[in-house]
């Protein structure tokens, strides 16, 4: 029983430990041909967003928010990618050979983290 506990908490140890990492890990996507660029980390905080000043024009505010959330969107997702890739490994590495987390559950992603 105490080896099981063991093992949980080595467990906990190593998700806490690889969602530390996710937060280190950064992913920039652009839109408009670079003209926004949005930075996010593994963890869906976006960090940074950077706008080209020729597209800020006071007269057509609606194609700059539109640029804004094609790239929020954008990097949200590689954000994710990231994320799920990252809790895989490090499932992988707690599950006895041969077990497959995919194919729980349809999608083998993490929900709730």
């Amino acid at each position: 029983m105490a080896d099981l506990f063991g093992k949980m908490a080595d467990m906990q140890k190593r998700m806490a430990d690889t969602q530390a990492r996710l937060a280190e890990e950064k992913v920039t996507a652009e839109a408009g041909g670079g003209m926004v660029a949005v930075t996010a980390d593994g963890t869906g905080r976006i960090v940074s967003i950077k706008i080209e000043k020729t597209v800020v024009d006071p007269e057509d505010t609606e194609m700059l928010e539109d640029l804004v959330v094609a790239g929020v969107n954008k990097a949200l997702e590689e954000a994710e990618g990231i994320k799920q890739r990252k809790m895989q490994e490090a499932a992988s590495t707690m599950l006895p050979p041969g077990l497959d987390l995919g194919a729980m559950g349809g999608g083998g992603g993490f929900p709730g983290l």
